[in-house]
């Protein structure tokens, strides 16, 4: 367990802006995440916040240099109902904090570890969901090359957020042009195979290949393909081998086992969109979801976002 240790000036310059870190409650490769109490000057009411404290003075040249301003870019101009809100950031010495929503609930491998396999209706409102924050993150042109059930957070109301966006970026050049990712991102499990096969390759679609793996450990609670070897997990991608559990087989939708099947295509330019999947016959299985509500509503969160 890691304690809670914050120099006096440290808490001065936090208490001044209002947050209060209370407890640690996680952390990453060069980050630790702690519960922070949140009291606007103006206002008594107290917010609870996650705080991520990135030390980059323990990070690698690399990741000060390049990730972590990325990072701090695409958080900025984000603005959706399905990713994660971020409150506040900003930098002390050798210290960013970065301030956003807390998730009550925690994040999504951990519901599926205590509760099994999630029921084919909830499933599809949550895909729904991280579909149209992805689909707005690839209108602004940006992708988050790292989708996987530990960066899908769960709210109070069990809303879910797509958050970490420590290897995202932008798709387009200063003049517009697409650029390829040549950086191998993510965890292994949820990679794509045009990722697994070391060259240049587009991010979006690998987005929509890791949002495939998430949906089928979900249905499933199990990986698609086995991870213990790299050439046999690609071997296994490209020819389509994965397969339900029979128990789950025989009660899933033929629309749902579809959609599936598009987001695990290995070839990208066949692989469904995230406005596909929205248009998706399995999505218009609950008429309530084929409407947006004004939150979600992606034409007005772009705009907002480029006044």
């Amino acid at each position: 367990m890691t304690d809670l240790k914050t120099t006096v000036s440290e808490e001065n310059t936090l208490s001044a802006k209002g947050y209060k870190l209370n407890k640690f409650i996680g952390e990453g490769a060069y980050a630790k995440v702690y519960l922070t109490e949140y009291t606007a000057r103006e206002d008594s009411n107290k917010v609870t916040l996650a705080c991520k404290i990135i030390e980059t003075s323990k990070a690698p040249k690399d990741f000060v240099l390049k990730f972590l301003p990325r990072e701090i870019d695409v958080l900025i101009r984000l603005n959706h109902p399905h990713l994660i809100h971020v409150h506040s950031i900003f930098q002390r010495k050798t210290k960013y904090y970065i301030f956003m929503r807390y998730s009550e609930n925690g994040d999504l491998l951990g519901y599926v570890l205590k509760n099994g396999c999630v029921s084919e209706n909830q499933s599809r409102v949550w895909l729904r969901q991280l579909a149209l924050g992805l689909q707005y993150l690839h209108e602004l042109e940006i992708t988050h090359r790292d989708i996987k059930c530990e960066n899908v957070l769960l709210t109070a109301n069990f809303n879910v957020k797509l958050s970490d966006f420590g290897f995202a970026r932008f798709c387009i050049d200063e003049e517009d042009q697409p650029i390829l990712s040549e950086t191998y991102c993510g965890s292994m499990s949820y990679a794509a195979p045009e990722i697994l096969r070391g060259k240049p390759y587009l991010p979006k679609p690998t987005d929509l290949w890791s949002l495939g793996v998430v949906l089928f450990v979900m249905l499933n609670k199990s990986m698609p393909f086995d991870d213990t070897r790299m050439r046999k997990l690609y071997e296994q991608q490209m020819g389509k081998k994965y397969r339900f559990r029979s128990r789950v087989a025989t009660v899933l939708s033929l629309e749902c086992k579809a959609l599936v099947k598009h987001l695990l295509e290995p070839d990208p330019g066949l692989r469904h969109s995230a406005t596909q999947i929205l248009n998706s016959d399995w999505i218009a299985m609950d008429s309530r979801l084929t409407t947006l509500n004004a939150k979600e509503n992606i034409e007005n969160l772009l705009i907002g976002r480029v006044k």
